[in-house]
């Protein structure tokens, strides 16, 4: 087996790790090891949910401080050297006071929050994501999705149309990828602001599915998408990359929902499911008002 080539071996991780041991109050039992040299790695949310992590990275990323204060990890303490080797004065500061500051070697640090989660917050606020052009699926209806998703560390997911779910899943999916289909441009543009607000690096964006798209990505384990005029089409194409993929499907529309199923055992999809959703949300008149409830139909090849 070809080994990936690394910037950092496992011996200099082993000599930065002995080094911040030495020279911090940081205890290694918490310590999480990220190399954002390599591909997929997501910091923030790493970050997010890590009260320690051992962060390895090149230099050229000037505004890496900023990224991170920007989504509310400025309490974060960051104990770092101003050289390319485990050696020498360390320093310590709190991250807000160095969102001017680059990388400008690669190197070792060592990022304290003492707020993190140490689980991930599935059905994220939509106030969270960036406005953009989309109207995206109530916070409870995507908790549901993800649900039944059931996405792995280390999954290959597809995403048609559904942006706050590509990063939710691209959260979740840390050691994986997501391929969000966007076919909309304006779409694509807010699904691009996503993807650096939450400082996401294993999502791959296109903007159709067809063989020649698909081509040179990893393959998936499971996709979800919008039930749309293409939808057929996108089945077909995907069931061609992987035999056994699992599927889940979102759409509004009844004869849709009820088609599904004739549909899904037409192409050897079996254990079909379809469910509703209904949320209704408390109104400051104290009334409810009821919200979009669509079926979801899922199913494994």
């Amino acid at each position: 087996m070809t080994m990936e080539k690394q910037l950092f071996t496992n011996a200099q991780i082993l000599a930065w790790l002995q080094y911040f041991a030495e020279h911090t109050p940081v205890d290694l039992d918490r310590v999480r090891i990220l190399d954002i040299t390599r591909k997929n790695k997501n910091l923030i949310p790493t970050v997010e949910s890590n009260a320690a992590v051992l962060v390895f990275t090149e230099a050229g990323h000037q505004d890496i401080f900023y990224r991170m204060w920007d989504v509310g990890l400025g309490e974060c303490t960051v104990w770092y050297n101003e050289g390319s080797d485990p050696s020498g004065p360390i320093f310590s500061s709190p991250l807000k006071e160095m969102i001017d500051r680059g990388i400008n070697a690669s190197a070792g640090m060592l990022i304290l929050n003492p707020n993190a989660r140490s689980t991930y917050k599935i059905g994220m606020s939509n106030s969270s994501f960036s406005r953009g052009s989309i109207d995206y699926v109530g916070s409870e209806i995507r908790a549901v999705i993800l649900n039944k998703l059931h996405i792995a560390q280390d999954d290959a997911v597809c995403v048609i149309s559904g942006e706050s779910i590509a990063v939710e899943a691209a959260i979740l999916a840390s050691e994986g990828d997501v391929i969000a289909v966007e076919y909309n441009q304006n779409d694509r543009k807010t699904m691009e602001e996503n993807i650096q607000k939450f400082g996401l690096n294993n999502v791959h964006i296109i903007d159709h599915v067809d063989d020649k798209t698909l081509a040179g990505l990893p393959v998936p384990a499971l996709a979800f998408l919008v039930a749309s005029a293409s939808m057929e089409q996108e089945l077909q194409c995907l069931l061609k990359l992987n035999p056994r993929m699992r599927f889940v499907i979102y759409t509004l529309d009844f004869r849709t929902a009820a088609n599904l199923p004739a549909l899904f055992t037409q192409m050897g999809i079996g254990g079909c499911e379809v469910v509703q959703i209904a949320v209704s949300k408390l109104t400051a008149k104290n009334t409810f008002e009821a919200q979009p409830a669509p079926w979801l139909i899922s199913g494994q090849a």
